[in-house]
């Protein structure tokens, strides 16, 4: 399973906390890229809820991590 930014925005707006069958299904009616649903389909088979998209992708960045403040703008 591969995970990239690209990918996982597809899933910023799924209905969270969701099952794997209902991400795969929210993926497929989003016309999601055929590697975000083969990703999703890589889970392991349990009706467990997914609260996040960490919870699927636990290195995913977080938004301190895209947003940081770069000192050289500084005057």
């Amino acid at each position: 399973m591969i995970w990239t930014m690209e990918l996982a925005s597809y899933l910023d707006e799924a209905p969270w906390p969701a099952t794997k069958e209902e991400l795969i299904d929210y993926a497929m009616r989003i016309g999601a890229p055929v590697e975000v649903i083969e990703n999703l389909q890589e889970l392991e088979d349990s009706d467990e809820l997914y609260e996040s998209m960490e919870d699927i992708w636990p290195d995913y960045p977080s938004e301190s991590d895209m947003f940081f403040e770069d000192e050289s703008d500084e005057y």
